[in-house]
């Protein structure tokens, strides 16, 4: 397993090693000891969700409210997505700045993303399916989102305008700059100080 970290602060990228024969292909998707090492703490799971979307379908960017957040392992089961992570974390030295993985079926990569991170994905074909691994349960008065399509941001989506498929929730989101001014995006103070919390927890 190798893990390579993004150009996000927080995120990595996480590559299995398969095993294949005649039979089929085996790999190790997740190891939590090679995770902590890399991240300076162990991965808490407490949900696993999946999601099934149609090609164009685009779910994000979502976060959730720094303490307590969540970290999320992510990985495709079925299909191919690009996933990206955005810093929403103010205050941070790559606030807006973003990075991407694709994930899918012929490397079996994974991406970490640490709490008080932006998650967002786009679905390359039909019945893609995510799998999210999550440090906490879903919790909606802590959940919030930012618009993909924020020119700000500027996401390098895979397909025009019209070939995008969103939630009303995910169209009608704030842009990054209206949820900064409204308070409503994570703080990078907070984020460290949780992150150095987990990892004395850890030690």
């Amino acid at each position: 397993m190798q893990i390579r970290p993004l150009a996000v602060p927080g995120a990595f990228e996480v590559t299995p090693v398969p095993w294949a024969d005649d039979r089929g292909v085996f790999l190790e998707l997740y190891r939590h000891e090679r995770l902590a090492e890399a991240v300076g703490h162990s991965l808490d799971l407490r949900q696993a969700n999946m999601s099934v979307s149609a090609r164009g379908v685009v779910r994000g960017i979502h976060y959730a409210d720094v303490p307590p957040s969540q970290a999320k392992y992510v990985t495709a089961a079925h299909g191919a997505v690009i996933d990206y992570v955005v810093d929403l974390r103010v205050g941070s030295p790559t606030f807006g700045r973003w990075d991407s993985v694709l994930l899918d079926t012929v490397d079996r990569r994974a991406i970490y993303l640490a709490e008080g991170l932006g998650h967002a994905f786009v679905a390359l074909e039909d019945l893609s399916t995510v799998v999210y691994m999550v440090s906490e349960v879903y919790n909606p008065s802590g959940e919030h989102g930012v618009t993909p399509l924020d020119p700000e941001i500027a996401l390098d989506l895979p397909f025009a305008a019209d070939e995008l498929r969103l939630s009303p929730k995910d169209l009608e989101a704030p842009s990054l700059a209206d949820a900064a001014a409204r308070g409503l995006l994570p703080s990078w103070e907070a984020s460290l100080a949780l992150y150095r919390e987990l990892d004395g927890a850890t030690a």
